[in-house]
């Protein structure tokens, strides 16, 4: 089954050297992760400033530049494990929180037929 590890992290933080380390701890854990098979995907995210919300409306394409909402998090990366089962996977998503120092969110992903 598959698993999307969320990382988030406050928006008004500025780079520190414990995010440089943390930085290093992500990237061991995904070498060890592509290693065992179990890793599907992993990415860093840019700032939410960045990004853009696509939509249709009376169809037509809008697009509207960023930043989005008064959320005092964003999401900053993401794993895509797939693993055996939810034990493993919430083993997983607790390392890549040691990894980070604070909390991660863990999601199973849809199953398609």
């Amino acid at each position: 089954m598959k698993y999307v590890v969320m990382i988030f992290r406050s928006i008004d933080r500025t780079w520190t050297d414990e995010d440089q380390q943390a930085l290093g701890r992500l990237m061991r854990l995904e070498s060890e992760l592509a290693a065992s098979g179990e890793l599907v995907s992993s990415e860093g995210l840019l700032p939410p400033e960045e990004g853009r919300i696509v939509q249709i409306r009376d169809g037509a394409q809008v697009v509207t530049d960023g930043p989005f909402g008064e959320a005092k998090e964003q999401l900053a990366g993401f794993y895509l494990v797939d693993v055996t089962d939810d034990a493993h996977a919430q083993a997983i998503a607790a390392r890549v929180s040691a990894a980070v120092g604070d909390r991660v969110e863990l999601r199973g992903t849809l199953v398609s037929a």
